[in-house]
């Protein structure tokens, strides 16, 4: 797709902002704010004093001081709810107009219609669009919004939901989230069933100076396995906005999951999440990840790996441009024996970006026969661009093994030779260089989606 076609689609976005809406919360967060938030989506008594709890906690939290600069993030300013519509549709074509016109564009039902077993789209702090395909039901998979899962759900929903994985007192974010969440997914896999092909969620973030804080719930029973995809995406205003989401995903003995995501948020969003899993006995969880835009990052999937023979995967790449902050890594807690994790991260940085890589490795006494590698690998484009490498790995028994190596460099100028004197231009071959170095996470997407990030690195490339 050229860029004429993209800014095209851009414009039909946009239009999207003017839209009506049912309710929009006044700026800034106090109690009220928090109860009119459960008012308006008719949530039961318990959800309301676990947000009313957690906003307690946020008020007590200091804010992060490592890392990324946040003095610039004024919650007082931040539209913490906005609800576009008073209901959500099963059929595409009952999506009202201006907020289809804007998944149109970015070619949801397309993606839908081709190969995945069920879509919930989200608009602003609500999901506007659920669908299921019937084989999925008939076995028992549950995959809904997070809304809806808090009254047809809510034993499920009150046992899992942060309260195991990532409880409000983790950080000052995560007890924003709990108090202000809306939308998001939720996913359940009964025993022994494999869904063959991809869930997906995609998440539009279209009103300047708000906040969007989804919350994502999987869990995967024994034996099952689930391949969920996550796409973001926003437009560019001049007044910062945030995104504070959070992930929990469990699984469960000799289970599989894939949690891979696309994250294009424009150059004014704080982007800014927890995302984290807990594997139990021989089960796998696989991390794949894409992290472009955004002004502000800061993001670490973790996998605590609590049962006998657990198995993580984290592989990600990151692309840091002019005025771009991205602190990005992975944590992983070997709890148990004969567990073990493998970490790739990639970055690059260009026109001045700064790509950080901040990651955890912890080895418990207990994990015996565990094993952990660790692969950091970042390419800078100019002499004004800036990566640092912050490792930690703990290791609390000698019966383990975990490994380290970190690579930094520019592209090489021989390699660049080579391809210009096969007739290619120098901005080709850079971005024929680029595209090599991302191949390793490419090739673990989708097909669909391997082309949606090698065109976003080419915009990226471009300063599109």
């Amino acid at each position: 797709m050229n860029e004429q076609v993209i800014q095209s689609d851009e414009s039909i976005i946009a239009q999207a902002v003017d839209s009506k809406y049912v309710f929009r919360s006044r700026k800034g967060l106090n109690e009220d704010i928090i109860r009119e938030i459960s008012k308006q989506k008719q949530e039961p008594l318990w959800m309301l004093e676990r947000r009313l709890e957690a906003y307690e906690i946020f008020k007590k939290k200091p804010m992060p001081t490592w890392g990324a600069d946040l003095s610039s993030l004024n919650f007082d300013e931040i539209i913490f709810y906005i609800k576009p519509e008073d209901y959500k549709a099963l059929k595409w074509e009952d999506v009202p107009e201006a907020i289809k016109k804007t998944y149109d564009a970015l070619g949801i039902p397309e993606a839908e219609k081709k190969y995945l077993a069920g879509l919930v789209a989200q608009y602003e702090s609500e999901a506007v669009y659920t669908n299921l395909k019937k084989t999925w039901e008939s076995k028992g998979v549950i995959f809904t919004d997070m809304d809806s899962a808090v009254k047809e759900y809510p034993e499920l929903v009150k046992e899992y939901f942060m309260t195991k994985c990532v409880p409000p007192a983790d950080n000052k974010f995560a007890a924003l989230h709990g108090a202000v969440w809306s939308g998001g997914s939720f996913v359940y896999v009964p025993k022994g069933v494999k869904v063959e092909i991809p869930l997906q969620t995609y998440f539009r973030m279209n009103t300047r100076s708000s906040g969007q804080f989804e919350h994502t719930l999987i869990i995967v029973e024994p034996g099952a396995e689930v391949h969920y995809i996550e796409g973001c995406t926003a437009p560019r205003y001049s007044i910062s906005s945030l995104h504070s989401a959070v992930v929990e995903i469990f699984v469960k003995e000799g289970a599989r999951a894939r949690y891979t995501t696309i994250q294009n948020w424009s150059t004014d969003v704080y982007n800014l999440n927890t995302k984290r899993a807990i594997v139990y006995e021989n089960g796998i969880m696989e991390w794949v990840g894409g992290s472009m835009g955004s002004g502000v990052t800061m993001l670490y999937p973790a996998s605590i790996l609590r049962g006998k023979g657990a198995k993580a995967e984290h592989l990600n790449i990151a692309f840091a441009g002019k005025g771009q902050y991205k602190d990005t890594g992975a944590k992983v807690i070997l709890a148990a024996p004969d567990t073990s994790a493998t970490i790739i991260s990639k970055s690059i940085s260009k026109d001045g970006g700064t790509s950080v890589y901040r990651g955890l490795v912890r080895i418990t006494s207990n994990a015996i026969g565990a094993k952990a590698h660790v692969e950091c690998q970042s390419l800078m484009l100019d002499d004004r661009s800036r990566v640092d490498t912050i490792p930690i790995i703990e290791q609390f028994t000698p019966h383990s093994s975990v490994g380290h190596e970190a690579t930094v460099g520019k592209i090489d100028e021989e390699q660049l030779f080579y391809l210009m004197s096969r007739g290619i231009s120098r901005d080709e071959a850079i971005a024929l260089v680029v595209r090599g170095f991302i191949e390793p996470v490419a090739k673990q997407l989708p097909m669909g989606y391997a082309v949606e990030l090698n065109r976003l690195i080419q915009l990226e490339m471009k300063g599109a």
